[in-house]
C-alpha cells in the first residue's frame, strides 16, 4: 500500500501485468489493440524507476508541507518580522558547520563566519551549543555574539540582572573585547563529578576503536560516528555502566553521540529565555526570536518559541522528523543562504 501511495504521488504505475518495471505514462505510448483501447506504457531508458531515494523524497516533500522551507518562505517571514526586533539564536554542529566524523574538525567556513558576523551587526546573536563554551568560541572566533555552551549550562550574557534575583550561579567577567559580561553556570556543583565521569568514560571506551570522549565542561559526550556499527551496542553498554554509578546524571542521545548530563531543569530553551531576559526583551511584544538547530536538544528551544507565540523555530534536516519547528532548512549550506538573505534584508 505504501508503494502504491508513492507511485500515485509520482504519477507512476505498472505498465503490464507480467513486467516488473515502473515508468511514467504518456499518451504517445498508448496503443489501440483490436477493438479495445489498452494503455500500455513501454519502458524507456530515461523512465523513472521507483527507488528507496524516490520514496524518501516523496516523504520529505509531504513533511515539508507542514514545515516549509525557510528559504522559500523568506518573504512571508520577513513581512511578519517587519517593525520587530529580531534576535538570532543558532546551534553550531550540523547548523553552522557540517556533521563530521571527528568532532575536533567541525570547522565552520569563512563564508559562514562572515554571514554570522553580518547578522550580528544588526541583530543580537547567540550561539547555543552542546559543546563547551570555550570550544564553540574557538570554532566561531567572533566577539560580537553571545555564547552558551553545554546545552545552555554555561552562558556568557550581557551584564543585566536576572529577574529571579538568584545570583549564586553567576559572576561578572570581561569578554575578549574588554566588555563586562555575566557568566551564568547553574550546574557548577556538578563539576567535580563531571570530571570523574569523563575519566571513567575514557577508561571504559578506550578499547573500542573510533570512539571519542569529549569534555564539554558541564556535560560529557561520547562520539561513536567513527566506530564500527557492530560496536554501537557495546558503546552504549559502556556508557550506561558509567551512568549507573552517578545517580544525579542522566543520558541523552544525539546524532551518533551519547551524552551524560546533570539532572537539573535547564536546557537550551531555558538558555534562550535567560538570554532574552538579559538582553532586555523577555516581556517585549515587538521582539521576534529566530532559532535554527538540527538536533533533538534544540527542540526545547523550539518549544519556548512556540509557547511565546512569536518567532520562528527552524529545523535543519534532510529527513522528516517529529519536531516543534515551524520551518525547515536542509543543511548548513541552506542555513548560510538564509543568514545572508537576512543580513541583506536588515541592511535594506
Amino acid at each position: 500500500n505504501n508503494l502504491l501511495k508513492v507511485c500515485n504521488a509520482l504519477g507512476i504505475f505498472k505498465y503490464s501485468s507480467d513486467q516488473r518495471s515502473l515508468g511514467f505514462a504518456s499518451n504517445a505510448q498508448s496503443e489501440i489493440i483490436g477493438d479495445r483501447a489498452s494503455a500500455m506504457v513501454r519502458p524507456e531508458p530515461c523512465d523513472l524507476i521507483v527507488t528507496k531515494q524516490n520514496a524518501q523524497d516523496v516523504e520529505y516533500e509531504a513533511w515539508e508541507k507542514d514545515h516549509p522551507s525557510a528559504l522559500r518562505s523568506f518573504e512571508g517571514m520577513m513581512s511578519i518580522a517587519k517593525g520587530k526586533k529580531i534576535i538570532m539564536f543558532l546551534d553550531y554542529d550540523g547548523t553552522l558547520s557540517p556533521i563530521v566524523d571527528d568532532p575536533e574538525l567541525a570547522f565552520m567556513s569563512d563564508t559562514m563566519r562572515s554571514a554570522v558576523r553580518e547578522v550580528a551587526r544588526n541583530c543580537p546573536t547567540a550561539i547555543i551549543s552542546g559543546r563547551s563554551r570555550d570550544k564553540v568560541y574557538e570554532f566561531v572566533q567572533l566577539n560580537d555574539v553571545y555564547y552558551a555552551g553545554s546545552h545552555g549550562m554555561d552562558i556568557m550574557a550581557p551584564p543585566r540582572r536576572h529577574k529571579s534575583g538568584d545570583t549564586k550561579y553567576q559572576r561578572r567577567a570581561v569578554d575578549k573585547k574588554g566588555n563586562e559580561v555575566i557568566i551564568f553556570q547553574p550546574a557548577q556543583e556538578f563539576l567535580p563529578e563531571i570530571l570523574e565521569i569523563f575519566n571513567e568514560l575514557e577508561e571504559e571506551t578506550k578499547v573500542i576503536e573510533g570512539v571519542t570522549v569529549e569534555d564539554n565542561r558541564f556535560c560529557v559526550s561520547v562520539h561513536f560516528r567513527r566506530a564500527k556499527q557492530e560496536d554501537y551496542s557495546l558503546v552504549e553498554k559502556k556508557v550506561l555502566s558509567v551512568l549507573g554509578r552517578h545517580s544525579r546524571f542522566h543520558l541523552t542521545r544525539g546524532r551518533k553521540v551519547l551524552e551524560i548530563r546533570p539532572s537539573i531543569k535547564w536546557n537550551k530553551g531555558n538558555a534562550l529565555e535567560y538570554l532574552l531576559e538579559t538582553l532586555g526583551f523577555a516581556e517585549s511584544s515587538d521582539v521576534l526570536p529566530i532559532y535554527i538547530g538540527d538536533d533533538v536538544t534544540d527542540e526545547d528551544a523550539f518549544k519556548v518559541i512556540q509557547k511565546r507565540g512569536q518567532g520562528f523555530p527552524i529545523l535543519v534536516s534532510r529527513k522528516p522528523k517529529v519536531t516543534m519547528a515551524s520551518y525547515s532548512l536542509q543543511d548548513p549550506s541552506e542555513v548560510l543562504s538564509f543568514l545572508l538573505r537576512l543580513a541583506r534584508w536588515r541592511r535594506n
